[in-house]
């Protein structure tokens, strides 16, 4: 499987980026992205990022996910807290074999 470079929505626990591995994963904190709204995000991490990973659910109604050159995967756990994303890790790790740029994927616990 080729390396991907993810991006993690500053929502999600950034201790969420040591298990996701083999991949290069950064957070929108690191990157000095937090507090941009998620259309200005997008812009940004479709330059440097094959894969946006948030928990926001209304990304998908708020943006034209057609319109921006990257993969977003929308995490669907019982909580935000870094126990139940972490069962979803080998989901998202499954669904990086099938990604496609422009569209959203949920990923459910």
């Amino acid at each position: 499987m080729p390396t991907f470079r993810i991006l993690l929505d500053e929502c999600i626990d950034r201790r969420l980026a040591r298990k996701i591995s083999g991949h290069e994963v950064k957070t929108a904190p690191e990157m000095d992205w937090a507090g941009l709204d998620n259309g200005e995000l997008l812009v940004r991490a479709e330059k440097q990022f094959d894969v946006f990973i948030t928990v926001d659910r209304n990304l998908t109604f708020q943006q034209n996910l057609p319109a921006f050159d990257i993969a977003v995967l929308v995490l669907h756990a019982r909580t935000n807290k870094l126990q139940d994303l972490v069962s979803l890790v080998p989901k998202i790790l499954g669904a990086l074999t099938d990604l496609q740029r422009g569209k959203a994927v949920p990923i459910h616990s």
